[in-house]
């Protein structure tokens, strides 16, 4: 009798990478999440659809310490994908799983001072501004919270970068641009050729539908006046 090998049908496995943004943790867990919520009202929906891990290290002692963060956390808008620094006896299947082997990137939310009586963004001594020498494919996220952004390049549609300060696009800006993060309405945006999903400074949005189809494929200036999202013509 022939032998006869049968196939069924394959899984296809890939290992990929993904940058996912980092909160650490710290106590009074009261006084961390007063300086956080600070922070969201100058910066809303800046969590919405991110990848979030959770540094719990020195922190939470107890399962129900735990639950705590992630449910004070979710009730911000904030979805965890994993935790850190936390040890695997006070976490359960409902919680989001332990991560463990990740490297440090140029990525970091400065602390907010209460405001008395307005609040006022706390500037680094020595801004940090990244350069950028190559196209933002769809997908990728650039992110410098403590400086402007410079794109010599393109942004792809579907790519997204967020600076504290300010961002320079030398060529198309097709994706989202998120300007301000860190210093508010000082920042501004500049581009070549606005194509944008979506433009913000201090928090101010507008997204592609509420742009002027007069400023398209043209060099722009994006700035706030009165609590309004300026954009004119270079």
């Amino acid at each position: 009798m022939n032998a006869v090998s049968q196939t069924g049908p394959s899984i296809r496995f890939r290992g990929r990478s993904f940058m996912a943004m980092t909160l650490v943790a710290d106590v009074p867990l009261s006084a961390w999440l007063a300086d956080f919520d600070v922070w969201l009202q100058r910066s809303p929906g800046f969590f919405t659809g991110r990848t979030v891990v959770l540094d719990l290290a020195g922190t939470a002692q107890s399962k129900a310490e735990v639950e705590g963060w992630i449910s004070e956390l979710a009730t911000r808008g904030v979805r965890l994908v994993g935790l850190e620094g936390v040890r695997p006896s006070l976490v359960d299947a409902a919680m989001p799983p332990i991560l463990r082997g990740g490297r440090d990137a140029t990525l970091a939310i400065n602390d907010v001072a209460a405001p008395e009586p307005a609040p006022e963004p706390r500037k680094p001594v020595e801004p940090v501004n990244l350069i950028v020498e190559r196209r933002v494919r769809s997908g990728q996220s650039i992110v410098c919270l403590e400086g402007d952004v410079t794109i010599i390049g393109s942004v792809g549609a579907g790519a997204e970068i967020i600076a504290g300060g300010s961002i320079h696009v030398y060529g198309t800006l097709a994706g989202r641009a998120i300007a301000g993060a860190t210093f508010g309405s000082a920042a501004q945006i500049f581009c070549s050729k606005l194509e944008a999903e979506l433009l913000a400074v201090d928090g101010i949005y507008r997204t592609a539908e509420d742009i002027d189809d007069a400023f398209r494929g043209t060099a722009v200036r994006v700035s706030t006046e009165d609590e309004t999202l300026r954009i004119t013509a270079l």
